[in-house]
């Protein structure tokens, strides 16, 4: 991690920007699309979504992680001893893993709800024994954990002109969506995985059932019946992006240039897909570079104007363990 990031969060400890440093490396590795809007953040905000993305990141590769193959009795072991670890380091401050020692230290200086975490892992968990859901309810109820949460952790970070509790939904909502296109996105790497994530009875109201999906990833053919649950999938994911999209100008001004910059790109995904024909199961669609890149400099150019017209401002977090901006 950059040192002008982690000396404008006031993070001082050698572990500990040792341990931000981890998260923000698997940032980049992991999230491009996360990481490229994540820099156009205020810089003493960035180790704290970091953090959080990278603990994000450490629980779900154990959950995921296809190089590895574990059993599940044994990722259950290793999801377990991570959830020990962070309430020890929520207590404490302190966790075996440096993700844990990062994201421990962020929901101390930004008051971030604890239950936030306990729901974040039980959704994880669940990944080990669910592989499929009957009705969008089901799905959102997982979801509540896997994506919602993500959102309500970021809001302290990010900080709001309204209260909280007005921009919640929203921010919860902007999760959800994000997720709901990763879900439509990796349909077929899901599949390997033994998963799917779209619910049963949106895709068996087109005559899709898991035989067929695994028919058209195996021989790599198309059908139109899969093709029309997967538009019908990604108008679904239209609505909720409408639904969270008002949030945005919930936010502190400085910080919304990014997350519009989030909701673009991720949105873009949709587009990608669509224009890929909906070839979900056969190849990842993606967002051309440069499109990214446009959407990244339009980004710069609002963070620019907000800067010109807005003063400085850090939320007020708590003070950390080690000294966090006052």
């Amino acid at each position: 991690m950059s040192r002008r990031e982690l000396d404008a969060a006031g993070i001082t400890g050698p572990a500990l920007r040792d341990a931000y440093s981890r998260c923000r490396r698997l940032n980049a590795r992991h999230g491009r699309t996360y990481f490229l809007a994540t820099r156009l953040l205020p810089v003493e905000r960035r180790c704290a979504v970091h953090a959080l993305y990278g603990f994000a990141r450490w629980a779900d590769d154990i959950v995921d992680d296809l190089d590895r193959r574990e059993p599940p009795h044994e990722r259950d072991r290793r999801l377990r001893l991570l959830e020990d670890d962070l309430a020890h380091g929520l207590r404490t401050g302190d966790g075996r893993e440096p993700v844990v020692m990062a994201v421990a230290d962020t929901a101390e200086r930004y008051a971030i709800d604890h239950g936030l975490f306990a729901d974040f892992l039980a959704s994880m968990r669940s990944d080990l024994s669910v592989a499929e859901y009957p009705t969008y309810a089901d799905l959102h109820a997982y979801m509540h954990g896997s994506a919602a949460v993500i959102g309500l952790q970021m809001l302290p970070v990010l900080g709001t002109v309204v209260d909280r509790a007005e921009a919640a939904p929203h921010a919860a909502g902007l999760g959800v969506a994000f997720q709901l296109t990763n879900f439509l996105r990796d349909v077929g790497e899901d599949l390997d995985r033994g998963r799917v994530y779209l619910p049963k009875d949106m895709l068996g109201a087109h005559g899709v059932d898991l035989h067929l999906l695994r028919w058209s990833r195996r021989t790599g053919r198309h059908d139109p019946r899969i093709r029309a649950a997967l538009v019908e999938a990604e108008a679904t994911i239209r609505a909720v992006y409408r639904e969270a999209e008002p949030g945005i100008a919930m936010l502190d001004p400085r910080v919304r240039p990014c997350i519009r910059t989030a909701f673009t790109l991720y949105r873009g995904i949709l587009d990608a897909v669509a224009d890929d024909g909906y070839a979900v199961l056969h190849r990842r669609a993606v967002v051309p570079r440069r499109r990214r890149a446009a959407v990244a400099a339009a980004g710069l150019v609002g963070i620019l104007g907000a800067r010109a017209r807005t003063r400085p401002s850090v939320p007020a977090p708590l003070p950390g363990r080690e000294g966090a901006p006052r």
